[in-house]
């Protein structure tokens, strides 16, 4: 009856437990904080590589009262040389040890009995950020959409005001016109040659690359057969005519 009464025990202490935002996990599982079978291996360490620990968790040691206990030591060199007189807030030997894990960062337990602590009876923990912190931090920095603002035109800037004004004559500018070349220089300007002015004569004006058109042709002269019958009609024509002349 005992012995299923502590069955029931561990079994409890086994099972994950959600208070607020923080979990209890009980170290090692089943076997609780105990020697390791093989001294050479370290499943606690494996069981602790398994976990997410945050600030705010706890981890609940199970052991034999009075025979086991548990220790937290400040740094790695205590940690791997077991010293069991560097506590950093002393000794537990209950059998139920519950530790709360109030920062972040590493968090070294070895056994309170040294043999045992060389034996690998030990465990590192690496705790992250606070839990409530972190979405609290997440919620307030996640951005809200923004509606996406066309860019207002940007103003002209003075060059380009002044190269798309139109370029006015220096004459309108300055409000009279300037003086003819000669009256400049001293000395009448060459004719200027006027574009599609007539060239002169003899001059060929056939454009080399414009072909030259065929002249139209004549329409073809009558035919001589026509001409002869019309001409013979016209003959007798003119002897009956004669004759109608002569009979009166």
């Amino acid at each position: 009856m005992a012995t299923i009464i502590h069955a029931l025990v561990m079994f409890c202490f086994m099972v994950l437990m959600h208070k607020g935002d923080s979990y209890e996990f009980v170290v090692g599982g089943q076997k609780g904080w105990s020697v390791p079978s093989d001294p050479n291996a370290n499943p606690l360490n494996q069981w602790a590589e398994k976990s997410r620990f945050q600030v705010g968790d706890s981890l609940v040691f199970n052991y034999q009262s009075g025979k086991d206990s548990v220790i937290e030591v400040n740094n790695q060199q205590d940690y791997e040389s077991c010293n069991t007189d560097a506590s950093s807030s002393g000794k537990s030997s209950d059998g139920h040890t519950v530790i709360k894990l109030d920062k972040s960062g590493p968090h070294y337990f070895i056994s309170g009995i040294k043999d045992n602590c060389l034996k690998n009876e030990k465990l590192l923990v690496i705790v992250l950020a606070d839990r409530t912190n972190r979405n609290s931090n997440q919620t307030a920095t996640t951005p809200s959409p923004s509606v996406p603002v066309s860019p207002s035109p940007s103003p002209l800037s003075s060059h380009t005001s002044d190269a798309l004004a139109p370029s006015l004559p220096p004459s309108q500018l300055n409000g009279s016109s300037p003086p003819p070349p000669s009256q400049v220089d001293g000395s009448s300007p060459p004719p200027l040659q006027q574009v599609g002015s007539a060239p002169p004569l003899g001059t060929d004006v056939t454009n080399p690359a414009t072909p030259t058109t065929s002249p139209v042709s004549e329409p073809p002269p009558p035919n001589a057969a026509s001409s002869i019958l019309l001409s013979f009609g016209c003959s007798v024509g003119a002897l009956m005519v004669s004759l109608l002349v002569y009979s009166k």
